[in-house]
């Protein structure tokens, strides 16, 4: 059967104390690429996620200037910074994080979504879930919600918490991490400014160990 054709962290403003209402967004608002189309679902056996390694880095590569290209206001890096790095810098962030790609059957390589743990001593309890993009063909199949899967199930034995940022017009990521268990703590208003335009980002996170 043939295969069917986020982010950086940010500390934000955030008032201590304050509660914030889930966003409401208008139809003006939401993403015309979303990743929700309504679709036939293939079966999850043919849906394959795993880590990247060296051998990944021109695919890893390709989607992800694809993904800054496309959504530039999704990422907080851009296609003019990240396209001008060598071989060896993609070579790197595929070592020093955990970064895990999606197929579906005999695809190329169709999504991808990183994970990394704060390194300070105060905030190694964390981690940040980045980097999320999926192919407009593989939208809506469920790949998505696999990757989230994955990243919450690698991040479980190292961290007490997962945080993430979304921006505040994309009402299917915000949605499909909301599914997964991550609930809004604040809004950031302006945290990105491309050109003239600027964009607030939800501050999302999932508590994986209750106190």
């Amino acid at each position: 059967m043939p295969w069917r054709a986020a982010r950086r962290a940010s500390s934000g403003n955030v008032a201590g104390g304050m509660h914030f209402q889930p966003l409401q967004l208008d139809g003006r608002q939401r993403y015309t690429k979303s990743m929700d189309h309504p679709r036939t679902f293939p079966s999850q056996d043919l849906i394959k996620v795993r880590r990247l390694d060296a051998d990944d880095v021109a695919n890893y590569r390709g989607i992800r200037l694809e993904a800054l290209k496309n959504n530039p206001e999704a990422f907080g890096s851009s296609w003019e910074a990240e396209a001008a790095n060598p071989e060896s810098w993609w070579a790197q962030r595929l070592e020093t994080n955990i970064v895990l790609g999606g197929w579906i059957d005999s695809s190329p390589l169709l999504g991808v979504v990183g994970f990394y743990v704060h390194s300070g001593t105060k905030v190694q309890h964390k981690g940040v879930l980045w980097g999320m993009y999926v192919r407009p063909d593989a939208r809506g199949t469920g790949l998505a919600a696999c990757l989230v899967r994955r990243v919450i199930a690698q991040a479980r034995p190292l961290v007490e918490e997962i945080c993430l940022t979304v921006v505040a017009s994309n009402a299917a990521a915000y949605r499909l991490y909301s599914r997964a268990g991550f609930e809004q703590y604040g809004l950031e208003r302006r945290a990105l400014k491309i050109g003239d335009a600027y964009y607030d980002e939800a501050l999302m996170a999932l508590p994986l160990r209750r106190h």
